[in-house]
């Protein structure tokens, strides 16, 4: 039995008939590369089974505590049925890209089954020139970004052929826990509780300002900055001192309200060489450069509508905080920085400027925050009232006077490599990530190759079609681009 922290199981709390907590992806296939010329269900079965004892989070199941009295556990699924977790679907002719994208968003926002292990994929037929899409859905609760990439390479293979796998283990798992097991284990574990919570307070307290959303809080910054005098008196191991507070309100735009269980998917590919060459003559990063590309896209189209703030909009760049030592045990190792993104410059080389100089700035104070701060931070909730707490604080982001940002920004490194899916080639993984209330758009960017694959979801009532957005971003790299073109190839602009 594995116990969930409380930011795994803070995944599960969100989770509201309008909210989902799993993350998904579109992954499309050229199957004429399999031995056959042609990916079935079977066979994405049968790979699966093979190498199914190296994705420990698919066997996982969840093992509630009686009254939740303490957080729930992950337990080896007895009755675990593969059938139940692979299934078929079809686009709808025709195949356009639009059709495909209302296929994924109707898939993607059926909730996952507490009752089996939280994961499912669909093989998905109909695509145009003859492809195949895998549909997969995994629960936060289990995986962030970086467990959910390695899950990929347990799957992918860097050969058609595939590959020699290990031998799984005979060893059958156990019984499932009775009910009164499980209310002894949550009994058993109440003392530890408060030595949790305790464990965390010092840096917490210093850090307070940090945590996402909580800088709207009346008083917040005062009492982070007591706590920071606190901990430079009495110092605490490992702790990077008080930082200094950040903009906790972010302007208001049409996406930042409660949402609806409805979604709208837009996906597309941008050329990776093209955003390098961007960084190379900047000397900046890719990161800086997608950021700008989002900036452009999200001010062209709220110019269009009429609706552009004067002030920035600011997002929310997740980033992994998982150690070498901490790769390959799942679970939540995640961290954010909230960035104010400039959509108010005109200027689109003021824009690429920009963005590397509140990246850079915004990272420098993420490096003081200890890796743990959020960790810390959900220790507090005592595990009886997470499920409303979690609720509460996602509701309070679709109140305006407590708006902390406008949207989620996220780009993630794959492979450079082609990749094979029982000797399918993948062409693109497209992200189909997660929207709150009060947070009703998420851009989120996967290399892969000579591309960069765009997922764009948003709420459907808030955002009725995302292709514009996608065709934005398209638009924004050729004026980038067109912006960097005459500067010397060995020419920096921009320090850092």
């Amino acid at each position: 039995m594995r116990q969930l922290t409380s930011v795994d199981a803070q995944f599960l709390a969100m989770e509201t008939p309008r909210t989902y907590g799993h993350v998904a992806g579109l992954a499309v296939y050229d199957p004429s590369t399999a031995p056959n010329g042609e990916l079935t269900v079977g066979d994405l079965c049968r790979l699966v089974s093979e190498r199914i004892h190296l994705l420990p989070p698919f066997r996982w199941r969840l093992a509630p505590v009686p009254l939740d009295i303490d957080l729930p556990y992950w337990i080896e699924d007895p009755d675990f049925d593969l059938d139940f977790h692979i299934r078929e679907s079809a686009v709808p002719p025709p195949a356009t890209r639009e059709q495909v994208a209302r296929t994924v968003a109707r898939i993607v926002s059926r909730p996952l089954d507490r009752a089996h292990p939280l994961w499912e994929l669909y093989l998905l037929h109909g695509l145009p020139d003859g492809r195949v899409g895998v549909i997969s859905k995994v629960h936060h609760a289990a995986v962030d970004g970086l467990s959910g990439a390695e899950i990929l390479s347990v799957l992918l293979d860097l050969a058609p052929e595939g590959r020699e796998v290990p031998p799984s283990s005979p060893d059958r798992p156990d019984a499932a826990p009775s009910q009164l097991g499980m209310l002894a284990r949550g009994v058993a574990g109440i003392p530890r509780q408060p030595l949790r919570a305790l464990g965390g307070l010092p840096r917490t307290l210093a850090h307070l300002p940090a945590v996402p959303g909580v800088g709207a809080v009346p008083g917040t910054h005062r009492l982070g900055r007591l706590a920071g005098e606190v901990s430079r008196r009495l110092p605490v191991p490992g702790d990077g001192g008080m930082l200094e507070p950040i903009a906790a309100r972010a302007p208001r735009t049409r996406f930042n309200a409660r949402i609806s269980p409805h979604r709208r998917f837009a996906y597309g590919t941008l050329s990776l060489d093209r955003i390098k060459t961007i960084k190379n003559a900047l000397g900046i990063t890719v990161n800086d450069v997608v950021v700008a590309l989002c900036a452009t896209a999200l001010r062209e189209w709220l110019l269009e509508v009429g609706e552009l703030p004067e002030e920035p909009l600011v997002a929310m760049v997740p980033l992994s905080v998982r150690t070498r030592e901490q790769r390959g045990t799942f679970g939540n190792r995640i961290s954010m920085m909230f960035v104010p993104i400039p959509t108010d410059a005109a200027d689109p080389r003021e824009r690429l400027d920009r963005a590397h100089e509140v990246l850079r700035a915004a990272k420098e104070r993420f490096s003081a925050v200890p890796a743990d701060l959020l960790q810390d931070v959900t220790r507090f909730v005592p595990p009886a009232v997470l499920a409303r707490a979690s609720r509460l604080t996602a509701q309070l982001g679709g109140i305006q006077r407590l708006r902390p940002l406008n949207l989620v920004i996220s780009n993630v490194p794959g492979s450079r490599v082609p990749l094979y899916l029982a000797g399918a080639r993948m062409e693109a993984h497209f992200p189909v990530s997660v929207i709150t209330d009060g947070v009703g758009l998420n851009i989120t960017c996967m290399s892969y190759r000579d591309g960069v694959d765009v997922g764009i979801v948003a709420d459907a009532e808030q955002l009725d079609d995302a292709w514009p957005l996608m065709d934005g971003l398209e638009r924004a790299l050729d004026e980038l681009h067109d912006a960097v073109a005459d500067l010397d190839p060995g020419r920096r602009s921009i320090q850092g």
